[in-house]
């Protein structure tokens, strides 16, 4: 699609997230809404598939997979690695359950809209390299939205924080994106440049969000009655699992603007109340390992004092106002958020004209010089020191003790084999003692569910960070050994006596006739009866 340069145009940007997608729509005259999907500007990414080989995206899906979940994918966005993806007896490419999302949004976008074809933005995650991002404009193409292009997630959050609230960045300074969703997590710092925003450094978690404070509030209010909902064996129980969840994550949302919130539990019909200091002890095991990434993010980046424009919230599951409160306590730097944080990305992603990706290989500059402050986001049992967020042996974090999904077909989350670039890390050996953090007491302790299975290719290791391009700039020479540097003094010193000494020889005796050794004599002679020797 050809971008008009004279005449501004229509334009719809679109965040397919893990969890929910987004898309906000922006007319030529700069005013700007999101497209309203059944009533919601979230549309759920899952997808279902039908007997007959249609597939049902949205809300429908996740209605759909109460009766038949094996035929449900509730994150496509995870299995992008997969090739295909097995739904019921049928195997569908993975590009196409991402279509079947986006032509949901192309459709909303002409009932909203109108046959209008607009300009195209679709975020992706930072670190994706050219395969996924050409899968995913693929995807974007078959959805009827050709022409689709790409845009890093945190750059779209930085142009919005700049653009749209009207924060100043001067060119030089920093963004630090604090991007908490439903299902996963990742702080990055993006840079502001002349041209506009470049990722410096980004890292997260893949294995933690919103949804494990949910987790974390259904283990503490569960009870012995609660056995039939947490491990269902009829529709009935299962349609009353999913309204369960539905019920928590409601109450959660409501705690982010009262101090107290109630629900009626499906099927037992007994009604549950929970206030905000509940939620906050559940909470805060989960939000302490996302302000722990963020500080040691900016710990490596080491940045000179005045170059931090802000810290920005985004994501439905930052609306917790105690992930604000922890990080302005870590980072002495007030973190800004809006009311509504799921549209930033999408709406940012319209304006970021400058920072557009390739669906081909990397350019250079420092997108395509991305690093990972940490890997190992599979590894089920690491202390990541780079980002000083602290893992269990044995778990990834704190797991929900309930898997929202339990008969759907959860696949892990691998590392993109044609990332942009290839970071190999040194490792280096841990100090004896490791600290370990601990989570406040809560009234009933979480039991972390067994990850899903996710290959791991090595031991767990301690990842050592690469240099910043500040610090490789500036970098200093490596110290060479004692001897070798007293030589080099030696070397000096002899050099600094000998070259003036030798240019004194010539002068004295330049024009004589006498040989060198005369005149090296004769000027030792003079020289002695100058000093009364």
């Amino acid at each position: 699609m050809a971008i008009d340069q004279g005449e501004p145009k229509h334009a719809l940007g679109v965040d397919f997230g893990t969890s929910n997608t987004v898309a906000v729509a922006r007319w030529p005259d700069g005013r700007a809404r999101p497209i309203l999907v059944d009533g919601s500007p979230l549309l759920p990414s899952a997808v279902f598939a039908e007997l007959d080989g249609t597939l049902v995206v949205g809300r429908d899906a996740v209605h759909s997979a109460r009766i038949d979940p094996v035929r449900f994918e509730p994150n496509p966005k995870r299995r992008i690695d997969d090739g295909l993806v097995l739904l019921g007896e049928q195997e569908f490419p993975v590009v196409e359950l991402i279509a079947a999302v986006l032509a949901r949004v192309a459709e909303e976008w002409r009932r909203a809209v109108g046959p209008v074809t607009p300009d195209v933005t679709l975020t992706c995650p930072a670190t994706w390299g050219s395969t996924r991002r050409s899968l995913l404009a693929d995807a974007a193409a078959r959805a009827g939205l050709a022409g689709a292009r790409l845009v890093a997630e945190p750059v779209a959050a930085a142009t919005y924080f700049a653009e749209v609230l009207g924060r100043d960045v001067p060119i030089g300074s920093v963004v630090v994106v604090h991007d908490f969703g439903a299902g996963t997590f990742d702080a990055s710092v993006v840079a502001r440049t002349a041209s506009g925003f470049e990722v410096m450094a980004v890292d997260g978690r893949d294995d933690i969000g919103g949804l494990d404070v949910d987790a974390a509030i259904v283990e503490h209010l569960r009870t012995s009655e609660w056995q039939r909902l947490l491990e269902p064996s009829t529709a009935q129980e299962r349609r009353a699992q999913r309204q369960l969840w539905e019920e928590v994550r409601i109450a959660k949302e409501r705690l982010s603007r009262a101090q107290s919130a109630e629900f009626v539990v499906p099927l037992l019909d007994t009604e549950v109340h929970l206030t905000r200091d509940e939620l906050e002890k559940l909470a805060r095991p989960v939000l302490e390992q996302t302000v722990r990434v963020t500080k040691g993010l900016l710990d490596w980046a080491d940045l000179p004092d005045g170059r931090l424009a802000g810290v920005f919230l985004v994501g439905g599951a930052s609306r917790i106002p105690l992930v604000a409160t922890l990080l302005h306590r870590e980072l002495g730097e007030a973190p800004v958020v809006i009311e509504q944080p799921e549209l930033v990305v999408a709406e940012g992603s319209i304006l970021a004209s400058a920072a557009m990706l390739a669906t081909g290989a990397a350019t250079p500059g420092p997108t395509s010089e991305l690093r990972l402050v940490s890997t190992g986001r599979a590894e089920s049992a690491t202390v990541r020191v780079a980002a000083a967020s602290v893992r269990m042996p044995g778990t990834t974090g704190l797991q929900p003790p309930v898997d929202p999904w339990p008969d759907a077909d959860h696949s892990s989350w691998v590392p993109d084999p044609h990332a942009t670039v290839p970071t190999p890390k040194p490792v280096f050996h841990p100090p004896p003692s490791a600290p370990v953090s601990s989570g406040p007491v809560t009234s009933r302790p979480v039991t972390p569910r067994p990850p899903p299975a996710r290959p791991v290719s090595s031991p767990p290791t301690f990842q050592a960070r690469p240099p910043t391009r500040v610090e490789r700039a500036v970098r200093r020479p490596r110290r060479t050994g004692s001897f070798l540097r007293f030589l080099q003094i030696l070397l000096s010193i002899l050099v600094m006596i000998a070259v003036p000494l030798a240019a004194l020889v010539l002068a004295y005796g330049w024009g004589n006739g006498y040989p060198i050794q005369t005149d090296i004599e004769n000027l030792i002679r003079d020289l002695g009866e100058l000093l009364g020797i």
